[in-house]
């Protein structure tokens, strides 16, 4: 552990001298550099002196067998290799301080003497920049470009809304509001390209002579609550009289309005008073089905229909052979707010159809779109999602936890340490946040309780007052699943050192 020790003083010795070669600096930041190359001086020689105490101590054979056991870990090797790599870069930046510092005593004049000073400023930024640059091309990433996409899939989306309207406006069927794009690939940070599914949750509202009330189904079980949708018909009778639009289902004889009306809500898409899950991804099924030849797209694009169960999946593949897999999701808003009822898929192992998840896609959605705004241009905080969604896969680690985790440093630490210099510190940070919660037994919900959720973002005033919510609940009230996490943590950890260092 001490042979490891040292090592690392000595990469955080070479780290620190990367990146002040070269250019002429202020009393004050010679200080501080004088200042720090001190105290890694004395950190070191502190080890090396513990190193030969303990030579002293144990025999030579002793000594011997533990630097062998030093050789067989994968961290000594792990160091040496970032030893070697940091080695190359300082020399490569010194090479090329001493270009700029020899240019510079060439000129004669102070105006170009300040020129020379700004370019070596700028030379010193793209140092800073190297390491960065070498991990994000040394690390494997499939070829995207997910904003075309993206862009691709809400214009078909956008079609069949307007399609639907038209076909459904004299109907009771919910009416469908413009989709909203969720989910990673909406985010900006989907993993691999063959698993792109992109999600959009289309919101329903009431149809008239309707209304929905929203029921909690298992009150107290949070985060993961689950809500009924309640629809009830309410009097149209004062409508009725003005316009002659409709006949009201509550006060009309059922005769007349078998006769004269479509059915109401609660006779098509509903089971007993409460909207069904299943029998309206059916008919959202029947009608992609239906509308597709009166899309633009359809005459040179082909669609292939999924199974479905709670929502409506099927593919769309253009002229060039490139296919995008759509999950159309549907949901009722909480009030005003970001928070939907939707109709996702659970952990449970059965889910009643007439059950609606709380959903908070559209929530962090947002979230995302709003950082987006605010971060540095070159910010990797979108890089690190993906490349950790990458290397989750095959552990008991969820994507929806290392983004919860993201999103809280992304509120709590300097928004410009997320730039592409700090690549590897920002996916360190990531990990020893992850590697907290998981000694603590703690992970919050990042919209409950939280202070720190921008304020575009809208919330339930529930929200708001509620007590943070611990994702990582389950880890207090089982000891074994936490012995398990903290072991699919080190192996988490080896993998990011192997894509480090690899590439994959």
């Amino acid at each position: 552990m001490a042979v490891i020790q040292f090592f690392t003083l000595v990469v955080e010795s070479i780290l620190w001298n990367a990146h002040v070669v070269g250019d002429e600096l202020d009393e004050e930041t010679r200080e501080h550099m004088r200042q720090r190359e001190e105290y890694l001086s004395w950190k070191m020689t502190q080890m090396l002196q513990q190193l030969e105490q303990g030579t002293q101590e144990q025999s030579g054979f002793a000594w011997g067998a533990l630097l062998f056991g030093a050789l067989q870990q994968w961290q000594f090797w792990a160091v040496a290799g970032v030893l070697l790599l940091l080695f190359g870069l300082c020399w490569w930046l010194r090479k090329r301080s001493q270009e700029v510092d020899g240019s510079s005593d060439e000129e004669g004049s102070s105006s170009d003497r300040e020129q020379v000073e700004e370019e070596a400023e700028e030379d010193d930024s793209d140092s800073e920049n190297d390491l960065g640059s070498f991990f994000e091309e040394h690390i494997q990433s499939p070829v995207q470009n997910l904003a075309r996409d993206c862009q691709v899939v809400e214009d078909i989306i956008d079609n069949f809304i307007n399609i639907f309207r038209t076909i459904l406006s004299n109907s009771f069927f919910p009416v469908l509001q413009p989709a909203i794009g969720v989910g990673s690939a909406f985010e900006g940070w989907s993993p691999r390209e063959e698993d792109i599914i992109y999600r959009l949750l289309v919101p329903l509202k009431p149809p008239r002579g309707h209304v929905f009330h929203l029921e909690l189904g298992n009150r107290g079980e949070t985060p993961a609550r689950n809500f009924c949708v309640r629809v009830e018909l309410e009097c149209t009778c004062r409508r009725e009289q003005l316009a002659g639009e409709m006949l009201c289902f509550l006060h009309c004889p059922e005769e007349e309005l078998r006769r004269n009306q479509d059915r109401s809500l609660l006779h098509t898409l509903c089971t007993g008073s409460y909207l069904d899950v299943q029998k309206t991804a059916r008919w959202f099924y029947q009608l992609v089905q239906a509308s597709w030849v009166a899309l633009p797209q359809s005459s040179i694009w082909r669609l292939t229909m999924l199974p479905f169960s709670r929502s409506c999946k099927f593919q769309v593949t253009e002229h060039n052979n490139k296919t995008h897999t759509i999950e159309m999701m549907f949901g009722v808003q909480q009030g005003n707010s970001d928070i939907f009822v939707s109709s996702q898929n659970t952990e449970a192992i059965f889910t009643p159809s007439t059950t609606w998840p709380e959903s908070y896609a559209v929530a962090e959605a947002k979230f995302f779109r709003h950082m987006a705004r605010q971060v540095p241009h070159d910010s990797f905080h979108l890089r690190c999602l993906q490349v950790y969604a990458r290397i989750l896969v095959g552990t008991g680690f969820s994507t929806y936890t290392l983004k919860t985790v993201v999103m809280h440093l992304l509120t709590t630490i300097p928004l410009s340490g997320w730039r592409r210099r700090h690549f590897v510190r920002q996916m360190e940070d990531i990990m020893q946040y992850l590697h907290h919660c998981l000694e603590e037994k703690r992970l919050d919900h990042f919209f409950f309780g939280n202070e720190r959720v921008p304020e575009e973002i809208v919330l339930p005033p529930a929200f708001q007052r509620a007590e943070p919510l611990n994702l990582f609940q389950h880890l207090v009230q089982d000891p074994a699943a936490h012995n398990e996490a903290m072991l699919e943590y080190r192996h988490l950890r080896e993998r990011f050192i192997t894509l480090l260092f690899h590439g994959h």
